[in-house]
């Protein structure tokens, strides 16, 4: 009898090799698909800063702890299917009234974003010079573009599926996944 339990955590062992090897291949595979995707991936011409209306702002939490208010225009959000961006405007709002406005993309598959260009105090857009692609998990002041990520920009590593899903995330936000 004792070389049934034995036989059975043997056989356990191997399912749970087996299952390990399994996901580490996956992982691996994935892993290559962003590798390759990176290589051939350009991004298109960037539209300029769309209109954005301060009242009709989607706001989404960043952190408990931050006294700053974050939200979208719905109107602002895109979707490009030829590079896989998710772009829009965004805006951080002070207790005190001060908002930073800022037109930025999300890239979903590398877990980067990149600021385009600031709104300006005096009513217009100021594009960033060299904008570049930076990790949404860097340790930052703001995680802003990681929790919109979160909040309904992307689907894992690729974009919402329509404009219309990801204003349906920001308004009826779920504590599943997020």
């Amino acid at each position: 009898m004792s070389s049934k339990p034995a036989s059975s955590a043997t056989a356990l062992r191997y399912m749970l090799s087996a299952a390990l090897l399994a996901q580490l291949l996956v992982m691996s595979c994935a892993l290559q698909a962003q590798q390759l995707e990176s290589q051939d991936w350009k991004e298109s011409d960037v539209p300029p800063p769309p209109a954005f209306d301060l009242g009709k702002l989607l706001s989404f939490e960043v952190s408990p702890m931050s006294s700053l208010v974050y939200g979208v225009d719905p109107a602002t959000l895109s979707i490009s299917r030829s590079d896989s961006l998710v772009r829009y405007v965004v805006v951080a709002t002070s207790p005190s009234g001060v908002r930073n406005i800022m037109y930025e993309g999300i890239r979903c598959s590398t877990g980067e974003f990149k600021s385009y260009a600031r709104y300006t105090s005096d009513g217009r857009w100021l594009a960033v010079s060299n904008p570049q692609w930076r990790s949404m998990f860097e340790a930052m002041p703001s995680r802003h573009a990681l929790q919109f990520a979160k909040a309904g920009g992307c689907d894992g590593a690729a974009p919402a599926s329509s404009v219309q899903e990801l204003v349906r995330r920001l308004k009826y936000p779920t504590s599943v996944g997020q």
